[in-house]
């Protein structure tokens, strides 16, 4: 790997702008979620949930909802095996939900398969009371197409780690970690139907052979790369992708790597000629890929930030569902926006911009979105 490239804060903040779609839109959800690697699903909704809002400000004429019609098709019209190009899964080191390519599927294999002798009430092994029960929702599943776990009679409770479930509910929850069962569809309450791998995945993938270890790792770096485009590395992550990277040298951030096939555009980002970043105002995901490193975000935008919807009212500095609000290359404040659907009305719980900047285009932006006033 050559020598690190030195580059202002304000080159790597129009990279970045770049880099991660804000500027130059996807033409459509697939284009986007193979740039990425992942798009982090929440089920949370407040204003849009956090996929939608992730991909509202990176894909052309996004619609809400866009991602799961792309994922599982629609009620009426649900994807079958052979047109389905992406899948609901967790991140390997992460455990966090996203919706992955098609070609994430064969570097999930080991961590299934370890989960299932790990103790965990959320995604370890089963329990013996989980073991019994687990064949005969397979085989109900396997005769009647997808269910969820309301679709179960009453199987008795179980520990759960937000609390309490019941029995089937946990027992899917854990055959889906492990790999026996996949998210077949969306109900509009977000509950998850669940169906058997092989009417979910091409069998072209499922028939993939297992990655070795290595190279399961050296895809796991790579996503942190596709996903946020100017990262932090440990040294074991560097050590995998360093044929693949550059050094990049930013005064007062921390050391950060960016992929060779990006270096064009990060030149680009350097020239005077190129003008300023777009300066319409955008509000952000709470986990944007732009802001989702704090060190990084903190550092590079001079901007702190914390996702307070698991935080004490009492603590919150910017709100439960604060967005970021992004103007050109500078993070100047948020906007704590809550829907209300049923009076069709976006509210404003709290709001701060930096002087000389204005939040109203972004807002009535989100509202029209949403199809509110």
């Amino acid at each position: 790997m050559p020598s690190s490239i030195r580059v202002s804060p304000e080159t790597a903040r129009r990279f970045l702008r770049r880099a991660l779609l804000l500027d130059d839109l996807a033409p459509n959800v697939a284009t986007a979620l193979t740039h990425h690697g992942y798009i982090q699903i929440d089920p949370i909704n407040v204003c849009g949930r956090m996929h939608d809002l992730i991909l509202r400000n990176r894909v052309r004429h996004y619609p809400e909802g866009g991602l799961m019609r792309h994922l599982h098709g629609t009620l009426d019209a649900p994807l079958p095996a052979a047109r389905r190009t992406a899948f609901e899964h967790h991140i390997p080191s992460a455990n966090t939900l996203v919706a992955f390519p098609l070609e994430a599927w064969p570097h999930l294999q080991a961590v299934m398969r370890a989960r299932t002798r790990q103790s965990s009430a959320w995604s370890g092994r089963l329990s013996p009371r989980q073991r019994e029960l687990a064949p005969a929702l397979l085989a109900e599943i396997a005769q009647r197409g997808p269910l969820s776990s309301e679709d179960f009679a009453d199987s008795g409770r179980s520990r759960h780690v937000w609390g309490a479930a019941t029995q089937a509910k946990a027992t899917l929850q854990k055959l889906f970690f492990h790999g026996r069962l996949l998210i077949a569809r969306r109900g509009e309450d977000n509950r998850r139907y669940y169906d058997l791998p092989e009417r979910i995945l091409p069998a072209a993938v499922l028939a993939q052979p297992e990655p070795t270890a290595r190279e399961t790792a050296r895809w796991d770096a790579l996503l942190k790369l596709r996903q946020r485009r100017l990262v932090r590395l440990k040294k074991n992550e560097l050590i995998l992708v360093a044929d693949l990277v550059q050094a990049i040298e930013v005064p007062g951030c921390p050391a950060l790597h960016c992929l060779n096939e990006d270096l064009p555009a990060l030149a680009n980002s350097g020239l005077a000629e190129s003008g300023p970043a777009a300066a319409t105002p955008l509000l952000l995901a709470p986990l944007d890929p732009l802001i989702y490193d704090r060190r990084v975000t903190t550092a590079l935008w001079d901007f702190e930030y914390i996702w307070e919807v698991y935080t004490p009212p009492a603590k919150r500095v910017r709100g439960y569902y604060a967005l970021p609000v992004l103007a050109g290359t500078a993070l100047v404040g948020h906007v704590d926006p809550k829907a209300d659907r049923e009076r069709k009305k976006l509210r404003i719980i709290s709001r701060s911009v930096r002087r000389g900047h204005t939040l109203a285009p972004a807002v009535h932006a989100l509202a029209g979105w949403l199809g509110l006033d």
